[in-house]
């Protein structure tokens, strides 16, 4: 039986691409020797790999110390917008957290900086239904290794992970924990436990998957 829901957060929760795209243009428009500028869609592309891999492949004009720094920036800035202008929730997410958090411990892992996820909580006034969350700007630790953590210090034994990404299936794999994919977020997933297409079915997917009646499942299966 389920005994904790571990979720990714962009893609997953709520779409910030708009006001990400804007914040981090603003610190980039005043790089002359940088030429990538945000767009949504670029973002949506991005979003769910490591900051570092994120910088590299955006930033390649830049050394390594230089792709470093400048995403930290962009991320603070970042991090001013949201709490000024929230993402956009995709629909019925709070409705349905009410619901998921009378019956099971609620967790967040994704791979953003130190912080984000602080926003997050605080930004949509959600913190009261997540017991802990994890991230790489913490720990050092990639997304598979902070679900394992989250899982360890919170005596979890039978956790999911909901998530948007391969990136998430591939960390769900290799954390031994089976993976619901979240279809109306920003990835494509080739192999997964069960599939939701609106974040309200969690409640009746994670049922079915108690009862056994959910089984791992492709895009070409059932």
């Amino acid at each position: 039986m389920t005994d904790g829901i571990i979720f990714d957060l962009d893609g997953t929760f709520w779409d910030t691409t708009e006001v990400v795209s804007r914040a981090w243009n603003e610190i980039l428009e005043k790089r002359p020797d940088v030429t990538f500028r945000a767009t949504p869609k670029r973002l949506k592309q991005l979003f769910g790999r490591p900051l570092p891999v994120i910088a590299e492949i955006i930033f390649p004009e830049l050394s390594r110390e230089k792709q470093l720094r400048l995403m930290d920036e962009c991320c603070k800035n970042e991090h001013l917008f949201l709490h000024r202008t929230p993402g956009t929730l995709f629909p019925d997410v709070e409705a349905t957290l009410k619901i998921l958090s009378k019956a099971y411990p609620l967790f967040i892992v994704s791979n953003c900086e130190a912080g984000y996820i602080e926003v997050f909580l605080e930004s949509t006034g959600f913190g009261k239904y997540f017991t802990d969350h994890e991230c790489p700007g913490n720990t050092g630790k990639y997304k598979a290794e902070n679900i394992l953590l989250v899982k360890e210090r919170n005596h979890l034994s039978s956790p999911v992970y909901v998530g948007d990404t391969q990136g998430d299936a591939d960390a769900s794999q290799k954390a031994n924990v089976p993976f619901i994919y979240a279809a109306y977020g920003f990835g494509d997933v080739s192999t997964y436990t069960a599939k939701l297409s609106a974040f309200s079915e969690l409640p009746s997917v994670l049922k079915e998957l108690n009862a056994g009646e959910v089984y791992a499942k492709t895009q070409g299966g059932n």
